[in-house]
């Protein structure tokens, strides 16, 4: 019987079929029992379309385009796949913090208009990597191998997380820190690695950035709308008040007209290559991307075997 259903983007279910067989279907229809989920929006709207519904399995970590809620409340399990990519993103957060500390895009920006003088050119402000504090808001799966790779590149780690059980950052050979404030006040480079929630939405705002050391810089590889707008950004980076940000997400993606986003579309000049914006695709490898799949489906499979799946999120 058809009752597992990919709600969008995979054009091929190869890897999905050898798990599945013949439970994939290929269209919705009311025996549908797990939906295996990318973009889709699954509100209520969407969710009571199946009536038979069981589960709801998110490629990837993220589910903030699932009603928690109305799907708990119904006893559908819902469910994300958040081991597949760690490395991946926290790979694309370390470059992104090492180009910052070692000046590489800005360096590769200004050269382009050094004619009569050259190795002279150098970046006042870059300092050897143990003199940066590296913050890190979520110390989890992706925060926490953040952490341990910047470790091992001997920068000066800190992390904020109150939900993480005290004496773990002896295993992230990291320093807690109890405020986020604390945090922002003394982090050079602070990357953001927490989940969205409602306490995330919008936590990066106007007074998120006026609470940052001035000259520091932000990388953001989480969720997007954690950040309230993109053009939070524009003054602080045009004053120098901050130094970079690097994005692997966005409040908007695509992203919509902006100041800051016209800016960087166009290379204006003032922005010395200190804006780098990548498409998402942090948590993409060709062997991430089928681990994704394969979990997911798998994860599907114990729904339609009769067992409890994994990595439920919303609280069933």
């Amino acid at each position: 019987m058809n009752t597992v259903l990919i709600s969008d983007y995979i054009e091929n279910p190869d890897i999905e079929f050898d798990i599945l067989k013949e439970s994939l279907s290929e269209a919705a229809n009311k025996d549908i029992e797990v939906i295996l989920l990318w973009n889709t929006i699954a509100n209520k709207e969407y969710i009571y379309k199946f009536p038979n519904l069981k589960a709801i399995i998110r490629y990837g970590a993220g589910y903030d385009n699932v009603d928690l809620e109305y799907a708990k409340e119904n006893g559908i399990f819902v469910c994300n796949t958040p081991d597949y990519g760690t490395d991946e993103v926290s790979d694309t957060a370390i470059a992104m913090i090492m180009n910052i500390a070692r000046g590489i895009n800005t360096y590769d920006t200004l050269a382009k208009n050094y004619f009569n003088t050259w190795q002279e050119n150098t970046n006042k402000i870059i300092k050897r990597n143990n003199e940066y504090k590296v913050g890190v808001i979520g110390a989890g799966r992706i925060g926490g191998s953040v952490l341990l790779k910047a470790n091992a590149l001997k920068f000066d780690t800190y992390f904020y997380d109150p939900y993480l059980a005290y004496g773990y950052e002896k295993q992230l050979s990291s320093k807690r820190v109890e405020k986020l404030n604390d945090l922002l006040e003394i982090t050079d480079i602070l990357s953001i690695n927490c989940p969205l929630t409602e306490e995330t939405k919008d936590m990066i705002d106007e007074s998120f950035i006026n609470r940052m050391k001035e000259g520091s810089s932000l990388v953001n590889t989480a969720r997007g709308k954690i950040v309230k707008d993109i053009d939070i950004f524009y003054e602080p980076l045009k004053s120098g008040y901050l130094n970079s940000v690097a994005f692997d997400v966005l409040p908007f993606e695509p992203p919509k007209e902006s100041l800051l986003i016209n800016a960087w579309r166009n290379n204006e000049k003032w922005l010395d290559g200190r804006v780098i914006i990548n498409p998402h695709t942090a948590y993409f490898s060709d062997t991430a991307f089928y681990e994704m799949r394969e979990k997911t489906a798998l994860n599907a499979k114990r729904v339609i075997d009769g067992l409890r799946p994994i990595n439920i999120v919303n609280g069933l």
